[in-house]
Order: C-alpha cells, then structure tokens, then sequence
C-alpha cells in the first residue's frame, strides 16, 4: 500500500513508522528542516527505551510522488489550505484522504447536522478551498488519542496513549473504512470505528477547546488552569455553551465538565500542543477549536457570551505574537 504522509510532524510521524514497519510504502511531503532531516536520517520513533527507524521517500513537491493509496493530513489547521492547494497530485478516484487534526474540520456538516448539513463553515474553511480540492467522498475523519511530541525534526517522541477512531462523514459502514482500521490495528494501534465520527471530534473538542487557549495564553499547565476555581468555573461554563450546542447538531454527550476535568486531571502537569505552538513562534489554531464553536452557536442559536471570551483573549494574544491574523486587519502582526 502506497502511503503518503502530509505533515510529518509528531502524529504524523508516529502513524509514519508504524505503517512503515507494517509494509506500507511510505512516503512524505514536508520542507525547511523537516524535509532535509528525513531525506538524510529517516523517521526516527522513541518510545521508552526503544527507538524504531524507517526510511521514506521525501520530497517538497507532491506532483514529484504521483498518486497514493492513502494520505495521512496531519497538519495544523492553520497549514490546512496550502495543502488543500497542493494535495491534488497525490489523490487518484481511490485514494483515501485519513485526517489526523485536532478541531472542527471542513468537513464537518458534511452528510451530518441535520438542517445545517452541507454548510460550509467559514471559520474553518472560508473560501472553500479545502471542500473544493479534496473530496468529501474520499476523506476518512480520524481522531486521535496519544500525545506526541518532536525531539528535534524527524525524531518523534510517543508518551502515551494509541488509539485512533476513524469513520465516514456520512456515518456509513464502508468497507474501506473496515479495511482502514484492519490495517492500523496490524500496525499496532488501537483503531476502531465510529458510526458517528462527528462526535468523536465533538468529544475530543469539548476538552481541548478550552484548555489549549488558556494554556498558550497564560502559559500555564493544565495542572495549574484546573486547580484554580475561578478559571475551572470559566473552563465549564466554556464547555456547556458547546454542550449545548452539540444537542442542537445531534452529537449530545452525557458528561458534565467536571467529568471531563477529571480526565485531564489524570494528565497531570500537562504542556497542551497550543501552549508547545506559542514557545516555538508557530501560528495557533484557534479556528478551528474556538471560532468554530462560536459560529455553530450561531447557526443554532445558542448564546456564546463565555466562547466569545475565551476567543477574544486568545487572539489578542496571539495576533500580538504574529500567531494568528489581527482580529481587524485580517493579517498577523508581529511586535
């Protein structure tokens, strides 16, 4: 099976080598640092005290690669468009497009969301370039449940966790989606399938939408966002603003925040990925884990006075870092 990996960052180099080691051709798009570290030494995976290396072909250019039995997109959301503009080389009428991104994706309401089904989210895909160069037909939504992270270019350090929940923006049954997660449990994840893969995200979501804002712009782990009750009450009242609105969507989830910060909890002093983003001067995805949020509650009519907030601060914070386009001018700006 001919893989290709489009981000080859720390998720995507962790499915990357697995795959690999399973017999899948691999291969990956990448650039600066990235692209010349894996053209020289490979993929490189640390997990404990073993360290696993697969080579893979390399290139900047996906039209250099052809066309692939699977893509892997595991960018940020921010990088999301470029790739959309120059994924087509790599997709033939077969080719399985597998999205590893944390956040509400553009194909969300996609074959799903009742009377809002089909609608194209603008803050996370506003000109439409993503729903008009990759398929819906042809994306498997996954959700991933491990924490990763770079030691340097190449080198991926695993930490914890391994499952992965995929399925099909129409909820069907299909037999590439079981075929899909055949191939990922013999590589060794625990892969299963989702007969509502919108709730999957939805879930993943609700936890992460709140802390990873508030972590990248307090700088604090989520240890210490927990343990003071004054931002856990703000954290809940977050959560139940898109609780509510995931009932309105047809994705309800029986937790209670206090459930969920029982969960993060067990992660003890955590540096969440946004928090990781800021310190390394890389743009922050908070479309897609804030504002789409915020523009669903719009689209269903819930009130977002605490989303709303929580955004504002974020990007304030971030524009002022040059990490996210300035909330009036549309561009990031750089102190």
């Amino acid at each position: 099976m001919k893989v290709c990996i489009y981000g080859a960052g720390a998720i995507g180099g962790w499915l990357g080598v697995h795959l690999a080691r399973q017999g899948c051709t691999l291969s990956a798009v990448a650039r600066g640092a990235t692209l010349e570290a894996l053209q020289r030494g490979g993929l490189v995976l640390r997990q404990g005290d073993q360290e696993m290396a697969v080579s893979l072909k390399t290139i900047a250019n996906a039209a250099e690669l052809g066309q692939q039995d699977l893509v892997i997109v595991a960018v940020k959301a921010p990088a999301m468009a470029d790739v959309a503009r120059h994924i087509g080389p790599l997709l033939g009428p077969q080719t399985l497009v597998l999205t590893a991104m944390n956040g509400v994706p553009w194909w969300f309401l996609q074959g799903f969301g009742g009377s809002l089904a089909g609608t194209t989210l603008q803050s996370v895909d506003p000109c439409g370039v993503m729903a008009r160069h990759i398929p819906t037909d042809q994306v498997i939504g996954g959700v991933v449940h491990a924490s990763c992270s770079l030691d340097m270019p190449g080198v991926i350090r695993h930490h914890f966790g391994n499952g992965l929940i995929l399925g099909e923006p129409s909820g069907a049954d299909s037999p590439r989606l079981r075929d899909l997660v055949a191939l990922l449990r013999q590589a060794g994840f625990n892969a299963t399938a989702s007969a509502q893969i919108q709730k999957d995200v939805w879930y993943k979501l609700w936890g992460n939408m709140t802390i990873n804002p508030i972590s990248a712009f307090t700088g604090a782990t989520t240890d210490v966002i927990l343990d003071d009750p004054l931002v856990r009450g703000f954290v809940s009242s977050v959560m139940l603003e898109a609780k509510a609105i995931g009932e309105r969507i047809g994705i309800p989830l029986a937790q209670t925040p206090e459930d969920r910060h029982a969960v993060t909890r067990k992660l003890g002093a955590f540096r969440t990925s946004m928090l990781q983003d800021v310190d390394a001067g890389k743009p922050v995805e908070l479309d897609a884990l804030v504002s789409a949020v915020r523009e669903l509650g719009g689209l269903t009519g819930v009130a977002t006075p605490f989303t709303d907030a929580l955004l504002g601060l974020s990007r304030v914070h971030a524009a002022r870092l040059g990490l996210y386009p300035h909330p009036e001018r549309g561009q990031p700006t750089r102190p």
